[in-house]
């Protein structure tokens, strides 16, 4: 399962916890990641992932986004992986909890 792949690196690979889930109590930083989407050509599964970055401020928020973004490029080193593309970041601040947080939005190609 390319989830699981994805956290053992991210969790290798960042100075903060990942999770699939968030937790009951998160600590002060942290990514939460999901796949949003999926699909397949030439028998060969691709998958939409979304990363948030959460920070007790926007700078922190954005410095974690970038320490994201160069850990999952950074994914292509698995074998499971043959391409990784930023499709897009962004501020994805949650105004109803006022928790700063970035998002990037990866397309990632595996087998």
């Amino acid at each position: 399962m390319i989830e699981i792949a994805i956290q053992g690196f991210l969790d290798d690979h960042l100075s903060v916890p990942s999770f699939l889930e968030r937790p009951e109590e998160p600590p002060k930083r942290f990514v939460l990641f999901e796949k949003t989407g999926s699909g397949e050509r030439n028998h060969l599964p691709s998958s939409t992932f979304a990363f948030q970055s959460y920070g007790l401020s926007m700078y922190e928020a954005a410095k974690l986004n970038e320490e994201v973004k160069s850990a999952v490029k950074a994914m292509i080193e698995i074998d499971l992986i043959s391409q990784i593309k930023l499709n897009s970041d962004y501020n994805f601040t949650d105004t109803s909890t006022k928790e700063y947080r970035y998002q990037a939005v990866f397309d990632i190609n595996h087998y």
